[in-house]
């Protein structure tokens, strides 16, 4: 698998993710709250709801209804600024459209300086410019999420969308800073191998090309076979998809977790955990279908409390 479709693939399945296990979190509630029991009568509706309604996000953007968090997240990554819209936070806007337009831009402007006159610097230029205008356009998202209002707190929605636009942040909007160092440990290791193994694998990627190439020109062959650089080759670049796995796994655990222990927040569990252990008496038949008369039987009963 070519890396380039592997990272497109990955990044495809880090921005569904958070938004996918919204939906189905909210289906669980709708099921839960809609469920019914023992009634062969009334039929079944059909559930008509959608990952994304453009009538919940333009009418939030409107001021008609009240918009949930990931309506308004997934619009704003293709409307950007709705976040700010909906806040009725009208003074952002040209901070947002002006940083990002001024940083695709200078982008633009230094790439053909560059082309044109091979000077390194204005390839970094370039560079950083393009990261500004992803910076700020990063910043509407965040911003959209930390100035949604809501009566819940921990809301797992927050908590996903915190996780999923900088890992850690869930974890701190919880109240489980502790967690932090752990996966920014795990992500600083995949990463880490994932460039080591990047710069190996290209390393012996020239070789075996050095190694395997007809040109007359070519005086400086390396002192490998080709064979035995294709076969490092092909074992780095094995090791860095399992590297970028690796990292997409972490990312999305993170993810994960934060949501989680967010809806986790509203479950209470006593500290006081108790066992009894009393004698019992089964009543006739309590325990057997079988029409036969019976004695009752005696037996031990253990309650736990907790």
């Amino acid at each position: 698998m070519k890396l380039r479709h592997l990272v497109i693939t990955v990044l495809c399945l880090l921005v569904a993710w958070p938004l996918a296990a919204q939906y189905r979190d909210d289906q669980f509630k709708r099921d839960a709250f809609t469920q019914t029991y023992a009634d062969t009568t009334e039929k079944a509706t059909t559930d008509t709801s959608s990952l994304f309604s453009f009538k919940e996000f333009f009418g939030g953007l409107a001021g008609k209804n009240k918009a949930k968090l990931k309506t308004l997240t997934m619009g704003s990554m293709v409307f950007i600024g709705s976040n700010q819209i909906y806040n009725r936070q009208y003074w952002k806007l040209p901070i947002v459209y002006g940083g990002i337009g001024a940083g695709i831009y200078g982008g633009i402007h230094f790439n053909n300086l560059y082309k044109n006159t091979q000077d390194s610097r204005f390839q970094t230029y370039s560079i950083l410019s393009f990261a500004g205008a992803g910076l700020v356009y990063w910043g509407s998202l965040m911003d959209g999420v930390v100035m949604y209002k809501t009566e819940k707190r921990p809301d797992p929605s927050k908590a996903t969308f915190y996780s999923f636009l900088l890992p850690g942040l869930g974890q701190v909007y919880n109240g489980e800073a502790w967690k932090v160092p752990i996966y920014w440990g795990l992500l600083a290791g995949s990463i880490h191998f994932w460039v080591d193994n990047e710069r190996q694998y290209q390393r012996w990627k020239w070789i075996h090309n050095m190694a395997t190439t007809t040109e007359a020109q070519v005086t400086d062959a390396p002192p490998w076979s080709g064979e035995n650089a294709k076969y490092y080759r092909d074992v780095y670049r094995r090791y860095r998809d399992y590297s970028i796995l690796a990292t997409a796994l972490v990312y999305v655990l993170q993810i994960i977790d934060a949501n989680v222990f967010a809806y986790m927040q509203d479950f209470e569990v006593s500290d006081d955990i108790s066992m009894r252990i009393e004698p019992s008496v089964i009543p006739f038949n309590y325990a057997s279908n079988i029409s036969v008369p019976s004695a009752p039987g005696v037996g031990m009963r253990i309650d736990v409390k907790f």
